[in-house]
């Protein structure tokens, strides 16, 4: 599983805004949402326009995430996400990212996605400028 590290030593960092509606009965974010915030860490690198123009018609599907839950976030306020690239495979990415609120690691994830044809959802290996471009955000 993902190791806990801190927020700046992530490649890439973002944020999304804590809503109301993100909170379950016991007042904190529900656990539910924790991966639509991974997913916008993963987005910040994964649809960033200039991967998007070294990979036409292919998609990357998710083949595995796990997470770990640490602590609880809180409404109002927002939550920090770090992303990393722990491992470039042949067809397969596999990110590590943490979440943060004022400081403190709420949790740590991992994310396997793997590039498919978008017609035949096919794996198809990774280009090796997708693959230089994508070194940018391996975890040190």
């Amino acid at each position: 599983m993902s190791q806990t590290r801190p927020l700046e030593h992530y490649p890439s960092q973002t944020f999304d805004k804590l809503r109301r509606g993100d909170t379950g009965q016991h007042g904190h974010v529900n656990n539910v949402i924790f991966p639509a915030f991974c997913e916008t860490g993963r987005a910040e690198i994964v649809r960033h326009r200039e991967l998007i123009a070294l990979t036409p018609g292919f998609v990357l599907f998710v083949a595995r995430f796990a997470i770990d839950y640490r602590a609880e976030l809180f409404w109002p306020g927002r939550v920090e996400i770090g992303t990393g690239i722990a491992a470039i495979g042949r067809s397969s990415v596999t990110f590590a990212q943490g979440l943060f609120q004022n400081g403190s690691c709420a949790a740590t994830a991992e994310t396997v996605l793997v590039q498919v044809d978008g017609s035949t959802s096919r794996p198809v290996p990774l280009d090796e400028d997708t693959k230089t471009w994508l070194r940018n955000f391996v975890l040190a």
